[in-house]
């Protein structure tokens, strides 16, 4: 019986914690900090293989082809004869495209 209050314990100060954390910010809500840091900065390092790189941008496979082959600047890495395009670098040459 113990044991069940100390659960519900945790989980009382964890919910307290993210609530605090969400107040804090409200106002300004792009403020990033605490464990939502952690989490968001996981795809800066992120690598997509040439075969994915369709499901990132959004498009058919054949008109990922059309762009990967139009467009040779696009930032990539080439490992063991392979070409994986950086996540966060595709992201960033997608969004100069419309400028």
């Amino acid at each position: 019986m113990e044991f069940d209050f100390i659960w519900i314990a945790i989980g009382i100060a964890v919910a307290g914690y993210f609530i605090g954390n969400g107040l804090q910010n409200f106002q300004n809500p792009g403020v990033k900090s605490g464990i939502s840091d952690f989490f968001d900065d996981d795809d800066e390092h992120e690598l997509i293989k040439e075969n994915d790189v369709h499901y990132f941008i959004g498009i058919s496979k054949e008109d990922t082809k059309h762009l990967l082959k139009d467009h040779p600047d696009i930032p990539h890495i080439i490992i063991n004869e392979q070409i994986y395009y950086p996540k966060a670098q595709l992201r960033k040459w997608l969004l100069s495209l419309g400028e």
